[in-house]
């Protein structure tokens, strides 16, 4: 039985480990600079600057869903779904759309105007899961990042 809840501290290993099985998959594990207690600072701090939920299968974390607000200055609050992981050898249980939908509700339920996230163009599988949800893939909008 799949259970999804709202993430805690103690979750943050199993997470961590998600994030970087993400990493692996994407062919940039050597980017992951994320510790637990950076995130744990980040997400349970005085000002937490994201949120996650948590898909457990008999009181094992099989996923994650790591989400953050974002402003437009055309549209409004925006929830940003950083991450949607689920363990390899769960894909395809139903873990996957039941983080995605309970991500979608918090988006809905804080009066977000609607909810992005980024697909790598090759990952054919997220992007055939997307198109469940009449997903609208933008291709005029070029990714820009500076790191500190």
């Amino acid at each position: 039985m799949l259970e999804i809840r709202k993430g805690e501290k103690k979750d943050l290993f199993a997470v961590l480990d998600l994030i970087k099985e993400l990493a692996e998959y994407e062919k940039a594990l050597d980017q992951v600079e994320n510790t637990v207690a950076r995130m744990e600072a980040d997400g349970f701090g005085e000002d937490p600057v994201y949120g996650f939920l948590i898909c457990k299968e008999n009181g094992k974390i099989i996923g994650t869903s790591i989400y953050y607000y974002r402003y437009s200055t055309w549209k409004g609050k925006r929830l940003y779904l950083e991450d949607l992981v689920v363990t390899e050898s769960k894909r395809g249980v139903g873990a996957g759309k039941l983080l995605f939908e309970a991500t979608l509700n918090i988006g809905k339920e804080t009066n977000c105007s609607g909810m992005m996230w980024q697909v790598l163009d090759w990952n054919e599988p997220a992007i055939n899961f997307y198109k469940n949800y009449d997903t609208r893939f933008e291709d005029n909008w070029i990714n820009c990042n500076i790191d500190f």
